[in-house]
């Protein structure tokens, strides 16, 4: 036995149980995270993950169990208390205040007056020193989502924290910015102090792990060191027998699509500055034709994000033309920022699709119909269309509005981001929703930072770099070459 497998678990829980009303979401659940390492958590949506942590963090208190730090009980009375105590955890979906700057939010419950000259440098160090560059004087509204999520993590690690848990940190990095945030979670680990890592990829927990965890269904069902398991034995654990093949299930190619028709969404040489004056889109030139899948790969902060919602008419353009059909759907990444009203009933968040369009009286009852049929069509995990979104699991609620945005059937779909932090199950249903719209004739504008699954998914593809856009053949090598700026050949 090696030095770091002697020694006490730094953070451990244990007869973890958690109700919610008439739901289970865990059940005498057990887990230990070692000094010295990274122990991944993994399940699919819904499994009850992030609610054991929140219970480590300090946001929710269980019902039935204990939590120890380094071995002696503590009641985790609050994420201040946690914190406190040299635990931090970096949520899937952001805490940060819109309105402030990447220096105030990574100040915000700090004791004493704030000094934003002091507070400004500390970002600098920390974040360089994480490798996650960031602009501590950047209003965080206008920071993409990938630069709010660096912005979590810098916030975490300026409180000096020895135990970090972090909820898919990876799910909205670009790869070379996913690579060198694991880089850097092995390194923390090493230096000594404990990582619980929940994600969704497989790959990237058996590459940086030491233990692994699976919950299913709110119970543990698997804990093991990462060296005596693999992807094959994870996917069982964490779905069953059944649904082993999910995750590799091929996309349908197309053929040369028919560019007889005319583009359905077009985009001809726009350009958009941001509020700041600085230039996002500059002369992009692109176009969606009906029954395919156009793909766009980018890097964070290429313009993409500014681009889509052109194209879906969230902004309107400085300079060019946007072609836009009376029917179109936007799916967002951020579907809790910008896609939901999360205390808001399942039908009253069906009805936002066209909203500003609407006149007269809302037709409730024809909604409440509607949002049934979303939710038995796309499988969304709810027991009616009167409970609210906030009480849905990640992928069921992502579920909820490419749902809402595919019924009826619009003639053009923006989608970005579209798998992010679902698991292979939820992601799978995702994708076979995108396709069947591109089979039913939609005009489909995929983004993810994923470049794997633009690539499975996409018909044709579109690069971006610095604002700039250019039609690639769909090929890994070429796109990648391409979202960095060299040649497209």
């Amino acid at each position: 036995m090696n030095d770091i497998e002697s020694r006490a678990p730094a953070l451990s829980l244990e007869g973890i149980s958690q109700r919610f009303h008439t739901a289970l979401a865990l059940d005498d659940v057990s887990f230990s995270a070692r000094a010295g390492t990274v122990h991944a958590l993994l399940g699919e949506n819904g499994a009850g993950k992030t609610t054991l942590m929140r219970v480590a963090f300090g946001l929710l208190a269980p019902q039935r169990g204990e939590v120890r730090l380094h071995g002696t009980v503590v009641r985790m009375t609050s994420p201040a208390f946690a914190l406190a105590r040299g635990i931090g955890m970096v949520q899937q979906h952001f805490s940060l205040v819109p309105a402030m700057t990447v220096a105030e939010n990574v100040s915000l419950g700090n004791r004493g007056l704030f000094d934003p000259v002091m507070a400004a440098d500390r970002v600098r160090v920390v974040s360089a020193k994480a490798g996650l560059v960031l602009d501590p004087y950047a209003v965080v509204r206008s920071l993409s989502v990938g630069a709010q999520q660096r912005c979590e993590i810098v916030k975490a690690l300026s409180r000096n924290v020895q135990v970090l848990i972090l909820d898919e940190p990876t799910a909205v990095l670009a790869p070379r910015e996913a690579t060198e945030l694991l880089r850097w979670i092995r390194a923390f680990a090493d230096a000594g102090n404990a990582v619980v890592l929940i994600t969704h990829k497989l790959r990237d927990a058996l590459t940086i792990a030491d233990d692994v965890t699976v919950l299913r269904r709110g119970r543990t069902v698997m804990s093991t060191r990462a060296r005596d398991t693999g992807e094959s034995a994870l996917t069982v654990a964490m779905f069953g027998e059944q649904s082993t093949n999910a995750r590799a299930t091929p996309a349908r190619v197309l053929g040369t699509p028919n560019h007889a028709l005319t583009a359905v969404l077009r985009a001809e040489q726009v350009s958009l500055r941001d509020a700041r004056g600085v230039t996002r889109v500059r002369d992009a030139s692109l176009h969606v034709h009906a029954g395919e899948i156009v793909g766009l790969a980018a890097i964070e902060g290429a313009g993409q994000r500014e681009l889509l919602r052109l194209l879906a008419g969230r902004l309107v353009p400085d300079a060019g033309q946007i072609t836009q059909p009376t029917s179109i759907g936007f799916v967002p990444e951020d579907r809790h920022g910008d896609a939901l009203l999360l205390d808001a009933p399942l039908d009253e968040n069906v009805a936002l699709r066209d909203a500003r369009m609407r006149r007269g009286r809302m037709p409730w009852h024809a909604l409440r119909d509607a949002t049934a049929a979303i939710i038995a069509r796309f499988d969304v995990r709810a027991p009616s269309a009167a409970v609210a979104a906030r009480t849905l699991s990640g992928g069921n609620q992502q579920k909820l509005v490419l749902g809402r945005e595919l019924v009826p059937q619009p003639a053009a779909l923006v989608v970005e981001n579209p798998s992010r932090g679902l698991d292979f199950r939820a992601t799978v249903a995702v994708h076979a929703a995108l396709r069947s719209a591109r089979d039913a004739g939609s005009a489909v504008l995929l983004y993810s930072s994923d470049l794997d699954e633009v690539l499975a998914l996409a018909d044709r593809m579109y690069a971006m770099h610095e604002g700039l856009v250019t039609e690639v053949a769909r090929d890994r090598d070429v796109v990648g070459r391409a979202m960095l700026g060299g040649p497209n050949t």
